[in-house]
């Protein structure tokens, strides 16, 4: 029943993400971005935006601090392999190593198909003209990769000190991410919101498959 319980969860979260991914792409569609690019709940985004304006040193700081959850992949990759080669048959290797590697290529197609699916483009341009903006990718990325690896970090980690100082490092580092992008101005705060969405989805999609195979 609980494992019933967490794909219900899901289910929701699906939904919710739908919903409002349609909202913020046709509700209050105003050309409020650059180059009189389209953006929904135009309101909201843009008082949020003149608010905030663009902050260049948010922005570089998640920038660089954004690949360090890449390490997280690193290491619970590196752990996969050496059990896959010590023991010589996939099927032997821990199932929470299998579905975090299957998860992460989900989190990787989800960034993709925004990549093509345009729903609004950032309030600013930076480099390359025009840029995706929705869903925030640093926050998608920080949420998703930070909470798989803390749902198994106990165990792959065993001494209980360096695993509390970890989780505390892996939270403070999610949460700079997060209100940092949002600070940084280089996202509308639908975008943000959209990110955080996506990845409780991605990540209670993760949690209900480790959990129904324990």
């Amino acid at each position: 029943m609980k494992n019933n319980k967490k794909w219900i969860i899901v289910g929701i979260l699906f939904l919710v993400a739908i919903v409002y991914t349609l909202c913020v792409k046709y509700v209050d569609v105003g050309k409020i971005g650059p180059e009189s690019s389209e953006v929904g709940f135009q309101s909201i985004n843009k008082a949020f935006i003149d608010s905030v304006g663009y902050q260049e040193n948010w922005y570089k700081i998640t920038k660089y601090l954004g690949y360090i959850p890449f390490l997280f992949v690193a290491f619970y990759g590196f752990i996969g392999l050496k059990q896959l080669i010590e023991k010589k048959s996939i099927q032997k290797v821990d199932k929470k190593l299998i579905f975090l590697g299957l998860f992460y290529i989900l989190v990787g197609i989800t960034y993709i198909f925004f990549e093509k699916v345009i729903i609004n483009y950032r309030p600013v341009i930076l480099e390359e003209g025009l840029e995706a903006s929705y869903p925030s990718s640093h926050t998608m990325l920080a949420l998703t990769i930070a909470l798989s690896s803390i749902m198994i970090q106990n165990d792959y980690i065993k001494n209980e000190f360096l695993g509390k100082m970890l989780k505390i490092g892996t939270i403070l580092l999610l949460l700079i991410l997060v209100v940092g992008r949002t600070l940084s101005g280089v996202h509308w705060i639908t975008d943000i919101i959209g990110g955080i969405i996506i990845s409780f989805l991605l990540v209670s999609v993760y949690k209900a498959c480790i959990q129904d195979n324990r």
